[in-house]
């Protein structure tokens, strides 16, 4: 195994432990800090430091720390959050949220660009598309990543299912499930108050131990490719100023511009699936308790799809790949709106979970494939846009989460959809008549790489 796929294995390894940690976490908020709404303001204050953090402080950090280290101290911000949901309060959780949400974009930005430069370096060695090995390098990362899902839900399921509550569902339950959850009362259904403290502090350190070897494994076996790689992107004559303004002169690329509402939309699609799919449908009418099982489904059918289509983008092409995305989604929607869920017609929902993964796995690898693609020479402000535009999604889809009606928001959903995948295939069509040039300083660094790797792993 190169050394390049090696760096990509470890990342994702790393991706895979730290998110079965605050990814589970994140979910669990409004269950676990149900007071006076503390979990959802976290949430939202996460998310709203994201996208600080996208506009003023990543290219920054990554400019000056490189992208390995960026990744740790990033997983550390990470470890910080679960170990302020210890003793929670609005005086511990906000500020850890706030950590959490600075660091965010940092990693995912420095992770992108690390596994940009790693599949522009192995092309050259492959004599390749570099687009092909990028594609791939993202489909194994989300495939550990989004498999994260499927361990953070179980390892929560395991931990708090000591207590097992029957659920009595009526029919007046079932009047207000799907589309016709309008600002009516939450039902509540099943155990939805916090569990006892020795049980979340038991998955709590459970969380703190796998974030802890996530880092380890970043900062003694991941290489430090991007110091020797891009040299000349940490000159010391680009100025503070310049580099802290970096996410905002990227606007001015008219492709960026374009690719602003697919990276919303990945936020709001997400946002619908963890807060209105799984409280309006899943809860609804079947009880809280099934809401682990629904996401474990998604993590599963995301995870394999990832690393699928990361490999299938070779043959097919991004456009394609966003095309079946855009349909099988709009699909879902459609039913969503239709649908009147019932308990008896328990594999439906698992089936629209599955494509919605499915769907998912598409926006997720493809996207982040296109910008390395696109903007291989502005990577960190690239990047930092995405987390930016992604968070903006999240945001507007906690935001309206709490007084707009299911309806409205599917619609919503529906018409970001068909916009993205229009300006996506715009992009395509851009790409395919004036394709942007490989990275040029590829071949003047691999045939040092081999040679090097190793004194430059620390």
């Amino acid at each position: 195994m190169g050394s390049h796929m090696k760096n990509v294995l470890l990342v994702s390894f790393g991706f895979l432990l730290l998110f079965t940690a605050t990814g589970s976490l994140l979910n669990l908020q409004s269950s676990l800090n149900a007071d006076e709404g503390m979990g959802l303001a976290s949430n939202s204050v996460t998310f709203s430091s994201i996208i600080l953090s996208s506009m003023f402080l990543t290219p920054t950090i990554i400019r000056y720390l490189g992208c390995k280290w960026t990744i740790f101290v990033a997983m550390g911000c990470n470890v910080a959050y679960t170990i302020g949901n210890f003793y929670p309060s609005w005086a511990t959780l906000m500020p850890a949220s706030v950590i959490i949400g600075l660091g965010e974009s940092p990693l995912w930005s420095a992770t992108s660009t690390y596994l940009t430069i790693s599949g522009g370096l192995q092309a050259v060695q492959d004599n390749r598309k570099s687009q092909d090995i990028i594609n791939q390098y993202f489909g194994t990362l989300y495939l550990l990543y989004q498999s994260s899902a499927v361990w953070g839900n179980l390892l929560s399921s395991l931990v708090f299912g000591q207590e097992p509550t029957s659920v009595n569902i009526t029919d007046g339950d079932l009047l207000l499930c799907g589309v016709h959850s309008c600002g009516a009362p939450e039902v509540s259904l099943g155990n939805s108050t916090r569990p006892d403290d020795r049980l979340v502090y038991t998955l709590l350190g459970c969380y703190v131990g796998v974030g802890v070897l996530a880092m380890l494994l970043v900062a003694i076996f991941l290489d430090n490719i991007d110091k020797r790689t891009d040299p000349e992107e940490k000159s010391e004559a680009e100025s503070f100023s310049s580099t802290f303004l970096a996410t905002f002169r990227q606007l001015r690329d008219k492709r960026q511009v374009l690719l602003i509402p697919v990276t919303s939309y990945i936020g709001l699609e997400l946002g619908f699936l963890n807060g209105d799919y799984t409280k309006d449908y899943v809860t609804c009418a079947l009880g809280i308790h099934f809401v682990g099982y629904v996401m474990i489904c998604f993590g599963v059918t995301s995870s394999l799809f990832s690393y699928v289509f990361g490999r299938l983008s070779r043959y097919s092409g991004r456009a394609a790949l966003f095309i079946l995305a855009a349909v099988t989604q709009l699909s879902c929607i459609l039913v969503l709106l239709l649908w009147r869920p019932h308990p008896d017609q328990l594999p439906v929902f698992f089936v629209l979970t599955a494509l919605w993964g499915m769907a998912d796995a598409v926006w997720q690898t493809q996207t982040n494939a296109l910008y390395g693609v696109l903007f291989h020479s502005h990577k960190e402000a690239a990047f930092a846009n995405y987390r930016l535009w992604e968070s903006v999604g999240y945001v507007i889809a906690f935001a309206c989460s709490s007084f707009l009606c299911v309806d409205v928001k599917l619609y919503m959903l529906l018409a970001v959809l068909l916009l993205s995948v229009s300006l996506c295939c715009v992009v395509e069509y851009q790409e395919h008549r004036h394709p942007t040039p490989a990275v040029e300083d590829c071949k003047s660094v691999v045939s040092d790489e081999k040679t090097t790797v190793e004194s430059n792993a620390l």
